[in-house]
């Protein structure tokens, strides 16, 4: 029998998940998985409980919560020579990444996803000595999603980054950088820089509108200095996907990136505090495979059908060998 390891954060999405836990282990079962669950407890508890399930040989994880369980998970598992498949059940807030593979908020319709078993390789970044699956990123407007209290989010949901976002504002100043990136060098000063893997982040799925989850390529993108209404102009450009030619914007593909200052500035790792400058950004390509909806995914990060082919059959042959040793 196949085994799954669900890691879910039962705090997440007014603790639905865990109201639900009976009718998914049920479905699993159904599906032919043993499947045994770890509730987090603490900041992360999700990448040690990752990183056990993967030594211990689950052929699938779960991660149920919002884009922070996510990363724990990825950080457990992004180190480990054998990785098992992960499907997402997405109950955070943003879930940048489960929307970007067009996984539904619905826990019943993402488990289903799960259980017909269709998976994507998707692209992992480092950065220094930790990993991120959608966004990273420097600059005080990036320090938003992590000073929103948990509390507030729970309460007003989406909306809660926005009011953060407008108290913030007058805090939005210029930092003094150096960028490098494939053999090109930027160094001035900009308002924020993102390093993106997917086209949803902070819920603004225009973004990066050419991004792929797998070509082995970052969006990089970085706002040079403006004044605030400036900062705003662009920033409303961008809700409609129109920023791409603005003259104070960047963007631009890389496989590689480093980022250093003078200054102190805090980076953001899918929605998490992920440490200061200086920072070296590497893609991993490939490095995961994660269930999703084949049909639904935009052309862009799409694989070749041979390609799914391989990695299916893969898949259970691998199964195959490890149930005839058991």
């Amino acid at each position: 029998m196949k085994r799954a390891r669900i890691i879910y954060n039962p705090t997440s999405g007014r603790e639905i998940f865990r109201r639900h836990l009976p009718e998914v282990l049920m479905k699993l079962e159904q599906a032919g998985y043993e499947t045994s669950c770890h509730a987090t407890t603490c900041a992360g508890d999700a990448s040690v409980a990752a990183a056990s399930a993967a030594e211990r040989g689950f052929d699938l994880i779960i991660a149920s919560g919002g884009d922070g369980t996510l990363n724990e998970v990825v950080n457990g598992l992004a180190e480990k020579p054998n990785r098992p498949r992960l499907g997402l059940i997405p109950t955070g807030t943003t879930n940048d990444f489960a929307r970007a593979l067009h996984i539904p908020r619905d826990i019943e319709d993402a488990l289903d996803i799960i259980i017909k078993g269709d998976t994507i390789p998707v692209d992992v970044g480092r950065m220094n000595d930790k990993y991120f699956i959608n966004i990273a990123g420097g600059g005080r407007i990036t320090e938003l999603t992590y000073e929103v209290p948990s509390k507030l989010k729970t309460v007003l949901g989406q909306l809660a980054y926005y009011l953060k976002g407008i108290e913030m504002l007058p805090s939005f100043k210029p930092t003094n950088v150096r960028i490098e990136y494939d053999g090109k060098v930027f160094e001035g000063e900009v308002m924020l820089f993102l390093i993106g893997l997917t086209n949803s982040v902070g819920g603004f799925e225009k973004l990066a509108p050419d991004s792929s989850i797998n070509d082995g390529l970052f969006t990089l993108m970085f706002l040079k200095k403006t004044n605030m209404a400036e900062t705003i102009r662009v920033i409303s450009l961008a809700l409609r996907g129109e920023h791409l030619h603005d003259p104070h914007l960047e963007y631009v593909k890389a496989n590689h990136i480093k980022v250093t200052s003078q200054d102190t500035v805090q980076l953001n790792l899918d929605g998490e505090f992920g440490g200061l400058l200086p920072a070296e950004f590497q893609n991993l390509y490939r490095h995961l495979n994660v269930c999703a909806p084949l049909d639904k995914l935009r052309k862009e990060d799409r694989v070749d059908a041979d390609h799914n082919v391989v990695l299916k059959n893969s898949l259970i042959d691998e199964e195959d060998e490890i149930r005839s040793d058991q």
